[in-house]
């Protein structure tokens, strides 16, 4: 039968370890939260979308302000010119040059379109809002995501350190059973049992330092890679026991951002189908100039040079009477849309209602299993030490022991899913009633 060699199992273990013990920073929740704010491109993304939808509402893009453009010109003719008067003379011009200079500058300005440029503009200030709402729902959700993986870093960091006290406990126990061994007072089952169960043990181990590992690459990577050295996450939990469900229900209809998001849209359907309608009336327009023109003409011309400059200005009235269709067609699909916006709204209301009840409800029943975990961690670790003072003393077997702490490790493991797990959904009901962001973590 082959033996495993206990130190070379174990150097794996050393070498993905070896980072958690030393030289490890702190990664507290509020500096993850300030990283992500910073550095997540999701984040960056809906940041920069934002910036486009200020410029988007901003006066330059309004309508409001007038045109102003300037043009010139510049017309060269050599000319070959015969011209025969009325008394029978004759002349001739060969080559002739003449030239024409022409500068102006035009303004033109909107005085009335029939309220439609209003409606847009303030249909592009919904938009911004918008886009607002949808930067906080980015945020809400990076938050979620990111207490999501750094509660499982969390998670697996204290079940790595239940699975080492496990270990040593496995290898103390080999120890006692190769004495025992050795003296003549257990057989060598004894012995290659206590092997089993530290090869077990080291196995469990390797791969809780592995998931710790990959855990702590994905909350670098909701964290944008900006985590260039080892770290360790804070692993305190404080539940929110002050929560009331009634509060949070109406907090939820006045603050979920899904539900302003809808209400935002219904706000810019109705201005679009006002928009929409402007067509239907006529547009006043004003415009004004001043031009400069020179003409050099050639010796055949009655002048041979004049200049001009003045101003000009002028009301244009446009009335479009029949378009086709166009318009009542625009005016009925934005109706039909503000409609569906509406129905969206009912169905949204239904929908988060629905899930803030079962988020509740799930809230509850986790902090509940928290609690009986916690208990159960007592009742573990008071057998395990029972049982371990009567193994010592050959009032219990190896087995009897064993059994013990792995129920104790479980215990532990167990603990640590049912804590992460009901801060978790508490953050969802936070999420879902809009108070995500005015809690402090």
């Amino acid at each position: 039968m082959r033996h495993w060699n206990i130190k070379s199992l174990l150097f794996p273990i050393g070498l993905l370890m070896a980072t958690s013990v030393f030289g490890q920073d702190l990664l507290t929740k509020a500096q993850a939260i300030d990283i992500a704010l910073m550095e997540n491109y999701g984040i960056q993304i809906a940041n920069n979308n934002l910036e486009q939808a200020d410029n988007n509402q901003d006066i330059l893009n309004s309508g409001y302000l007038p045109t102003i453009s300037g043009v010139a010109g510049s017309t060269f003719n050599i000319d070959n010119t015969e011209v025969e008067f009325s008394n029978g003379n004759v002349s001739e011009l060969r080559g002739a040059e003449s030239s024409r200079y022409n500068a102006a500058v035009n303004l033109n300005y909107t005085l009335f379109d029939g309220m439609g440029r209003r409606y847009n503009y303030s249909r592009l200030k919904k938009q911004y809002q918008l886009s607002e709402l949808e930067v906080r729902r980015t945020i809400e959700n990076t938050l979620l995501q990111l207490f999501s993986v750094y509660y499982e870093v969390a998670r697996t960091s204290e079940n790595v350190g239940s699975l080492e006290e496990s270990l040593d406990i496995s290898k103390e126990r080999l120890k006692r059973a190769e004495y025992q061994f050795e003296f003549g007072q257990d057989t060598k089952l004894g012995v290659l049992n206590a092997r089993v169960d530290i090869n077990n043990d080291s196995i469990n181990l390797i791969n809780a330092a592995q998931s710790l590992i990959n855990s702590k690459r994905d909350l670098n990577f909701v964290l944008g890679n900006a985590l260039d050295r080892a770290f360790e996450v804070d692993t305190t939990v404080i539940f929110l026991m002050q929560l009331d469900r009634n509060d949070l229900f109406e907090k939820m209809q006045a603050n979920n951002v899904d539900l302003l998001q809808i209400d935002k849209n219904l706000e810019i359907s109705d201005l679009t189908i006002k928009t929409n309608k402007a067509a239907y009336l006529p547009t006043l327009g004003l415009n004004g100039s001043y031009g400069w023109n020179k003409n050099n003409n050639n010796p055949a011309s009655f002048l041979i040079r004049s200049t001009s400059d003045g101003f000009s200005g002028g009301l244009t009235l446009n009335w479009n009477l029949f378009d086709g269709g166009r318009t009542t067609t625009l005016v009925r699909n934005a109706k039909i849309d503000l409609e569906n916006q509406k129905l969206l709204k009912e169905q949204t209301q239904m929908d988060i209602e629905r899930n803030f009840n079962n988020a509740w409800d799930d809230y509850q029943n986790k902090v509940s299993i928290y609690q009986v975990q916690v208990e159960n961690i007592e009742t573990a670790k008071n057998n395990f030490d029972r049982t371990e003072e009567k193994f010592k003393i050959g009032q219990a077997t190896s087995l009897e022991f064993r059994q013990a702490q792995v129920n104790l490790l479980t215990a532990e493991i167990r603990k640590n899913q049912a804590k992460y797990d009901a801060k978790l959904a508490e953050l969802t009901v936070l999420q879902l009633s809009g108070e995500l962001l005015n809690v402090d973590f």
